[in-house]
């Protein structure tokens, strides 16, 4: 199953909710990720552009962008930023198949 990462960041007034009224954000999030037939694998807060990241392995990228509108139409998360990613098997699969569509790419300055 592909996997992605999804970078968030909580708006203020969910900032507030949360301190207010504190609530295990992990467990909302693979609720989610389950109800779209994926697994959670990783959700950590963070210092930094984002608050935090979702790593999930999802049937594909209709599921991932699904995850993205679903939390985005809340209003209560912003600047979803979701990336497939790859590991050592599919990066190999990606440079040998880069090499053969690179024999058939002529460049503009070609």
């Amino acid at each position: 199953m592909p996997r992605y990462i999804t970078f968030f960041n909580y708006t203020a007034e969910s900032a507030r909710a949360m301190i207010d009224h504190p609530s295990d954000r992990s467990a909302a999030s693979k609720a989610l990720v389950e109800s779209l037939g994926g697994t959670q694998e990783a959700f950590y807060w963070m210092q930094g552009k984002h608050d935090g990241f979702l790593i999930a392995s999802l049937p594909d990228g209709v599921a991932a962008a699904a995850l993205a509108a679903a939390v985005g139409s809340t209003g209560a998360v912003a600047g979803l930023d979701t990336h497939q990613v790859y590991d050592h098997d599919e990066q190999a699969a990606i440079l040998r198949h880069a090499k053969t569509a690179l024999k058939a790419y002529r460049p503009p300055t070609a």
